[in-house]
């Protein structure tokens, strides 16, 4: 195997990661081959460039991938539980039934990801970009958005109950038939956002901008 030696990430080179590429040109960081369904529980990741990769069904709970790369990377039913993504790049990756449970988002850029029906309760999202992202029947139950930007996101069908969206900002998202039950919405901004058949029995929306506060007179 050859050492992967010319313009390698300055925060892999910081991290003192071991990159290299096998005999089929798979790149390998730290002993984790970066490919579909490869094994790489509690992986050590932070920083690295994991662009356009196609990693379908890999295995990384509990690894860090903080300030990672992922813009357009296929996670497709990925196992991401109990990952670490603080301040990773997932600019247009595709999420799609992915395992996101209990997983660290924070200061995460997640625009316009496909994160159709993924699986993400009790996951943090704290100050994520979620811009124009795809949530539709995404599960979320529990999660923690506090501050999150989820302007024009689709979260249509989801299930969000007891999901805390402290501060965050929902301006034109989609919202029709999600369930919004025992959520927390203080302060939220859900200005232009599409309501129609969502249920929010038993939310919280102290100063919620536009918040459906009669929903169940």
């Amino acid at each position: 195997m050859k050492p992967l030696l010319p313009l390698l990430p300055l925060a892999l080179l910081l991290a003192g990661a071991v990159v290299q590429a096998d005999d089929d040109g798979v790149t390998v960081i730290n002993g984790c081959r970066l490919e579909a369904d490869s094994q790489c529980p509690a992986a050590d990741l932070r920083g690295a460039d994991l662009r356009h990769l196609d990693l379908r069904r890999i295995n990384l709970a509990g690894a860090d991938l903080s300030g990672a790369d992922l813009r357009h990377a296929t996670l497709d039913l990925a196992n991401l539980e109990k990952a670490r993504l603080h301040k990773a790049d997932l600019t247009r990756a595709s999420l799609q039934q992915a395992n996101l449970r209990l997983a660290d988002f924070s200061g995460a850029r997640l625009v316009a990801i496909n994160g159709w029906a993924l699986h993400a309760q009790a996951a943090r999202f704290t100050g994520a970009d979620l811009t124009a992202a795809n949530l539709e029947f995404a599960r979320l139950s529990a999660a923690r958005l506090h501050d999150a930007d989820l302007t024009a996101a689709n979260l249509e069908m989801a299930w969000l109950s007891k999901a805390d969206f402290k501060g965050a900002t929902l301006r034109d998202a989609n919202l029709q038939e999600a369930k919004v039950n025992d959520a927390n919405l203080e302060a939220v901004d859900l200005a232009g956002a599409r309501r129609h058949y969502a249920t929010f029995q038993g939310t919280n929306m102290e100063g919620c901008r536009e918040c459906p506060l009669d929903w169940e007179r």
